[in-house]
């Protein structure tokens, strides 16, 4: 279905890290990320002329900030409905794509770097926004009395283990492996927040 009008520079971001989600960086030409959220390449290079780093990293950083939101808004109830909240949004992506995409942050972190030992700015994007999910969900546990010198562990386990289990998902073309770690980590959450101050 065509739209009207120009494209947006968000919409063209919102694409970007949909078809990131899907094949990847490397795999990924500017035309094809174009082409994808249905914008000319003219209007891709209008709002990103440094091209395809400059895009990619927009991208990383509209799907951390979008995570970040969902975040914000459920670990207000407490860690376990933050956690809940993570793992639908996740399995949703996974289902309704039939496996074919997960989490654009992850996509990008996997990726082998370019030659010349400079990182990439998508790379530092999917490395902040890592660090914002796990500062989000060590900040609820603390404030929900968890031990705060073991929360920002279980914080980095809670994102290490769904991000996991969101490839493993896309690899078996099964949710078995989130529902599995959707349990361990709820079971680990609701004792860490259990425990005697």
């Amino acid at each position: 279905m065509a739209r009207s009008g120009p494209p947006s520079r968000e919409r063209i971001v919102a694409g970007a890290a949909d078809l990131i989600s899907r094949r990847g960086l490397n795999a990924t030409s500017i035309r094809e990320l174009a082409k994808h959220a249905e914008a000319p390449l003219g209007s891709t290079y209008h709002y990103f002329p440094d091209g395809k780093q400059q895009l990619a990293t927009e991208a990383v950083r509209y799907a951390g900030t979008a995570v970040e939101r969902l975040l914000t808004r459920e670990l207000d109830a407490g860690p376990v409905a933050g956690l809940r909240a993570f793992l639908d949004l996740w399995r949703g992506i996974v289902v309704r794509s039939d496996f074919r995409a997960g989490c654009p942050v992850l996509a990008v972190s996997v990726e082998e770097p370019p030659p010349g030992g400079e990182i990439p700015p998508a790379l530092l994007a999917a490395a902040e926004a890592f660090q914002d999910w796990e500062r989000l969900l060590t900040g609820s546990l603390r404030d929900h009395g968890a031990d705060p010198d073991g929360a920002p562990e279980v914080a980095t386990l809670v994102v290490a283990s769904v991000e996991g289990a969101i490839a493993m998902c896309r690899a078996r073309r099964d949710m078995e492996p989130l529902e599995r770690v959707a349990r361990r980590l709820e079971a680990l959450l609701e004792a860490e927040l259990a425990r005697p101050a």
